[in-house]
């Protein structure tokens, strides 16, 4: 079996925020980005539970879904690249400190 990679948990969420929707945008099919939001979640939850626990997974799930979530109306405000970025950076941070930092 091959050795999969350690990729930090906060690339993942942030990539799959990032990702999702410049697959959506790109694509012009939206549930393309979502799949790609999806899958990034659930890989990034599942980093979560195992290097901090359920607890703190619960909680940056709540926080990815609150950004995706947050990002619709901040793009009103900002536009829709900078409510992205901004958004995946919060979510990033938040993982590196809670998850990723010790790893």
């Amino acid at each position: 079996m091959a050795k999969v990679p350690n990729i930090p948990s906060a690339a993942v969420a942030a990539g799959g925020l990032v990702g999702g929707y410049g697959v959506a945008r790109w694509t012009k099919k939206r549930q393309l980005g979502g799949a790609v939001l999806v899958v990034a979640g659930a890989t990034a939850a599942q980093q979560w539970r195992q290097r901090a626990g359920g607890k703190a997974a619960g909680a940056l799930t709540v926080a990815y879904v609150a950004a995706f979530a947050g990002s619709h109306p901040l793009a009103k405000k900002v536009g829709a690249w900078p409510a992205v970025l901004g958004v995946a950076g919060a979510v990033a941070l938040a993982s590196w400190v809670v998850a990723d930092r010790q790893a």
